[in-house]
């Protein structure tokens, strides 16, 4: 056996499959070195601060690859700027290797709008300020949902909620004001159902029950009652109940009566109205009862003019009297003039005293 071993042929086979498995591996290893370019690396350009456009030329330029990736926006930087580069700058990475580029976007990233329509608008608006949305304009619009969000503007435009916008947009709202006062109802009968349904919601009111006469809900069916009657004013948001048929006029005669006897208030116009005057009250007060005294009759007394008579003397204001030095004595039955002498003359003026002596 050992002889059979050491046979020449034996040898020579075992050195030819040594020598095909080493050429294997040498040709592997030659091929991994040029499948991976073994000893050939690039050293990874400093591109932070550039623009992405000018970044990616560059990285072209060295055989490396390229990955964008956006970080948050950050308004320190310009838009499209690189923040940051992985691998650093400087590393010696293999020809191919891919390089990831830290980008700042061109504005912050979009936010849905949350879902804040018809709740109370001071809650409305502290959800739209979270998750950063600006509000403009405010409008006020006439609506029964007082003080309500009943719709967001976006440039001008009606946004839904879970539209996306860009953080930090101004958006304006409409907000309810209450409902308007004494608005006139619309005539919809000859109408049909969706036409009326058209005309109620242009002017403010809401439609109410719709009685079909057979029991359908045909929206071609024709109006031929509805309550509360046109002409009425009611307030913004009133349901207006509608009764519609396929039938004509003249086949819905009795049912319109039938209608109006419940519906409609009538007024007996044969009797004049009523005429109410304003008494006005007076307070009371409890007072002893006396008869009232006789009515005395008052003569008018004739205008009789006013004459100035002289003023008398009387006996205490006579004069007193001395004989002598030429004096005359004076007596006291001085009578008045007569008055019609009063008229023409002036009174008389009183006399000055005299200086008397007695003796």
């Amino acid at each position: 056996m050992l002889k059979s071993l050491f046979n020449w042929k034996v040898l020579l086979n075992l050195v030819v499959a040594i020598g095909v498995f080493v050429g294997l591996v040498w040709l592997t290893f030659r091929w991994l070195e040029y499948h991976t370019n073994h000893g050939q690396e690039i050293p990874v350009p400093n591109v932070v601060n550039k623009s992405v456009h000018d970044a990616v030329k560059i990285l072209d330029d060295t055989g490396l690859e390229y990955e964008v990736d956006s970080a948050n926006y950050d308004p320190k930087y310009r838009p499209f700027q690189v923040l940051q580069v992985y691998p650093a700058p400087g590393s010696r990475v293999k020809d191919g290797r891919t390089v990831t580029l830290k980008v700042n976007p061109r504005t912050w990233a979009p936010i849905a709008i949350p879902n804040v329509i018809n709740k109370y608008s001071g809650l409305a608006f502290q959800r739209l300020d979270q998750v950063g949305l600006k509000i403009g304009d405010t409008i006020y619009e006439p609506s029964i949902q007082k003080d309500a969000l009943l719709r967001i503007l976006y440039k001008g435009n009606a946004v839904n909620p879970g539209t996306r916008l860009p953080r930090f947009s101004v958006i304006d709202v409409v907000v309810g004001s209450g409902p308007m006062r004494n608005i006139s109802i619309p005539n919809v009968v000859g109408l049909t159902v969706k036409e009326a349904r058209v005309v109620i919601a242009k002017s403010m009111f809401e439609v109410g029950l719709v009685e079909h006469d057979d029991g359908g809900r045909d929206e071609s069916d024709i109006i031929y009652y509805q309550d509360p009657a046109a002409g009425d004013v009611r307030d913004q948001g009133m349901q207006i109940d509608l009764w519609a048929s396929k039938k004509t006029p003249a086949e819905l005669r009795a049912k319109v009566e039938q209608l109006n006897s419940i519906y409609r208030m009538k007024v007996d116009t044969s009797l004049p109205p009523v005429r109410y005057e304003e008494v006005h009250s007076e307070p009371s007060y409890d007072a002893p009862v006396v008869p009232p005294p006789a009515p005395k009759k008052e003569t008018p007394k004739p205008d009789v003019p006013k004459t100035e008579t002289p003023k008398t003397q009387t006996p205490a204001e006579k004069p007193k009297t001395a004989v002598g030095n030429g004096g005359t004595h004076a007596t006291g039955n001085n009578t008045a003039k007569p008055a019609a002498s009063a008229t023409t003359q002036q009174p008389a003026q009183k006399p000055k005293a005299k200086k008397v002596v007695v003796e």
